[in-house]
């Protein structure tokens, strides 16, 4: 066994607005909070389980939100938060392509270091 089969490619997926200079993106950490949300109903919850300010969290939503121009989050003050239906959405594809690419890149690296 070649010491490059123990190497595993690593996929970035980063779902942009083409329309906006902004340079968020809902990417892997945007979607670990969202999925944190999810499971929590809580934004600081999920910010706390990734070790992530709520402020920085908070931050990051928002700036996704405006370079989106979509709602992530419905927000109940003390009562927490839960994702849109524009989010599930966005999120439930982010995780399908990302789990598509990252198959097909794996796959195409063992390919590649053992010559096939």
């Amino acid at each position: 066994m070649s010491k490059l089969s123990k190497l595993k490619p690593i996929v970035r997926l980063s779902v942009v607005n083409p329309d906006t200079e902004s340079n968020s993106v809902f990417g892997r950490g945007i979607a670990s909070l969202c999925i944190g949300v999810r499971d929590t109903g809580s934004l600081n919850a999920a910010a706390k389980s990734m070790g992530m300010a709520y402020s920085k969290a908070w931050r990051i939503i928002k700036d996704t939100e405006a370079a989106l121009n979509v709602q992530l989050l419905y927000r109940d003050g003390a009562h927490g938060s839960r994702l849109t239906e524009d989010c599930e959405q966005i999120l439930a594809a982010y995780q399908a392509i990302e789990e598509q690419l990252q198959s097909q890149a794996e796959d195409s690296f063992e390919k590649q270091v053992d010559g096939q």
